[in-house]
Parts: C-alpha cells; structure tokens; sequence
C-alpha cells in the first residue's frame, strides 16, 4: 500500500528530511519519453515534467513552458530520492543559478546536472535552439550551441536518485548553489501540478506510466501526448484557460496572440537534437548550452 505523509524533521531522518516535503514507500514510474512544446513567447523558461505524488498514488505533473518571478532566475527542478527506506520528493525552485536535482536526467538542457538550455543576458533570456524547441520567427533571442556533454545517465529513465536508481552526490558547486536565497515554485505553477491530480488519466495506475498528456505549451494552454500531438482531454480546470496577462510584468511580457507551430516529431520517438525524449540529447549525448549555471 502506498503512504503519504508529510515529513517532521527527526534525528533519523535528517538527511532525507532537509527539503523533503512528502514520502511514499514504492519507487515512481519511469521518466516518460515526450516531445517538447515549441516555447510559446519570449521570456518563457521551460520546467521539465516530473511525477508528483497524492492519495491515489503517483501522476504526471505536464512538462511546461512558464513565466519566471523574475529576471535573471533559473528553474532547479525538483526530484525524488532514496533514503531511510522511504522515497522523499525535493520540490523544485527559482534561483540565480541551477542546484542539485539528484542527478536525474530530465531533458531539454537538463541532463542531470546543471542546464544547457539557455542563459540570461542582461533582462532578457536566450535560448539554446540545439537544445530547446524555439520558434525563431516568435522568439528572436536564440544562439546555437551543440557541444557535446558526456552524460552517465543519458540512456538512464530512472525518476528518482538514491539504490536502484541514479547514483549521483551533488558537487561542492551544487551545494553552495542548493544554499542559496531561492523563490518558490508560482502560484501558476502550483496550479498546473493541482490540476494535474484533478486528472484520473495522469495517474500511473491507470497510464501505466504513459501519460495522456505529456507536455503543454503554458499553464491552461495546449496539451499535448508524448508525441507532441495534441490533446483535446481536460487538464482540469478550463482548457481553453490561457495564463494570467498581468502576472510577472518584470518578465519580457509575451503577445499571446502570436501564432507558433505545433510540437515538431523530431523522428520516430528516438529523442534527436534535445527536443524529443525524457531528458533531451540524442543519441547518447546532450547539446551543450553556453554554459554551466
């Protein structure tokens, strides 16, 4: 039977406790293979899909595209781990730089440490397009970087870090980068993961681990499945719900009303060029990204 609880901070208990803000006692599904959005506007950063956890057990919170609280800050994303016999979730957060998210390859820049994906310059974030799903002809502040990242866990699907999953301890960098003063996930980010539990099709005992909605575009906006077509299934709430036009205006306010392209099938579910699959690089290997944050 599966357990939720939230985690008191108790002397046996306090490695897995530091950041742990729920626990269940079987390991989550796989990270699926899906097909990444193009980004929908400039000033969108892009927060992998990740398995959260309810009463009825685990399901897919969507990969997607969101405004940032501010410029100048990265997304660290959140991740399961092993220890003391439970599974604890480490949710993600905002900061300057990216800290240690267990090693877990999520894709689309992030291979398991740091992130690939693009850079702030100045107020403004470009994007690496050997990595990221970016229409040029919506969002102008691109550059190309396709250098070659060894990753141990590319071919790795596993969720979680820890015996039987990841094996990766932060670095010294990742530690002092985790210290830092962050910012919590938005309020459009909570109800993104809220309206994902309110979706029975989400949950891993009745996709077996395949998610009917894999990725979206923005927060209430398109879905889509893991082969980047698009879903006309509620997500919760109103589908047809786009974000909030007054939220985030330090943030490069994007025109809602421009029209960008589907998701593109980068060839048969074999992830190529970063933007198809559960973590991003093909073939083996990520595309590199500026660089490391």
């Amino acid at each position: 039977m599966i357990t939720l609880m939230v985690i008191l901070v108790t002397h046996t208990y306090a490695q897995l406790s530091v950041g742990v803000s729920l626990t269940a006692n079987i390991a989550p599904p796989a990270i699926p293979v899906y097909t990444q959005p193009p980004c929908p506007a400039e000033g969108y950063l892009w927060t992998p899909g990740y398995w959260a956890y309810g009463a009825d057990g685990y399901y897919w919170v969507p990969g997607v595209w969101v405004r940032p609280p501010h410029f100048g800050l990265l997304w660290t994303p959140g991740y399961w781990g092993f220890f003391g016999g439970v599974y604890g979730f480490h949710p993600g957060y905002w900061g300057p730089h990216i800290g240690y998210y267990g090693g877990i390859n999520y894709g689309f820049g992030y291979g398991g440490s740091g992130f690939w994906g693009g850079r702030w310059v100045g107020n403004s974030f470009s994007y690496n397009t050997a990595v990221m799903n970016v229409n040029t002809t919506v969002v102008h502040n691109t550059y190309v970087n396709n250098t070659v990242i060894n990753n141990n866990t590319v071919n790795n699907r596993t969720s979680f870090n820890g015996p039987g999953g990841v094996n990766a301890q932060p670095t010294a960098e990742e530690q002092r980068f985790s210290s830092e003063q962050h910012v919590q996930p938005t309020a459009e980010q909570l109800n993104h993961e809220t309206n994902a539990s309110r979706n029975r099709n989400q949950f891993a005992s009745v996709n077996g681990g395949r998610p009917n909605i894999a990725s979206m575009n923005q927060v209430g906006g398109q879905r889509f499945n893991s082969q980047g077509q698009m879903h006309g299934g509620p997500m919760g709430g109103n589908p047809n719900r786009i974000s909030n036009p007054n939220q985030n205006t330090s943030v490069n306010a994007p025109n809602r009303n421009q029209n960008v392209n589907a998701p593109r099938n980068f060839g048969g579910g074999h992830p190529v060029g970063g933007r198809q699959g559960f973590g991003g690089g093909g073939g083996g290997h990520f595309g590199g990204g500026g660089h490391h944050h």
